[in-house]
């Protein structure tokens, strides 16, 4: 199983919308899924103009689930590690240079 194969697994079909990023039948978290997909190709932009995608997840209590790529918690290992800012996409921090002449 390939996390960023771009055909979506059998299984994603019956996945429920999980509010809280966690198995809404178990409750167990996302590292406890046998399977996970993430729908990259088709993104949506929020309000800020930053992506989110689907990721989908297969949990060892049978339950299919996906949450939005934004509503996922804050990763332990990169607090620890220093590693702020954006999480989804650190590069979209660079400066527009555009200068409008209408402005």
């Amino acid at each position: 199983m390939d996390a960023f194969s771009s055909v979506p697994p059998p299984w994603t079909e019956k996945a429920i919308h999980a509010i809280g990023f966690r198995c809404p039948t178990c409750n167990e978290a996302p590292a406890k899924a046998q399977q996970v997909w993430l729908n990259r190709r088709s993104p949506v932009f929020t309000d800020n103009y930053k992506r989110k995608w689907q990721e989908f997840y297969n949990c060892e209590c049978g339950c299919a689930w996906w949450g939005w790529s934004n509503e996922r918690p804050p990763n332990e290992l990169a607090e620890r590690e220093g590693l702020g800012g954006d999480r989804d996409f650190p590069d979209r921090n660079l400066p527009n240079n555009y200068r409008d002449p209408f402005s």
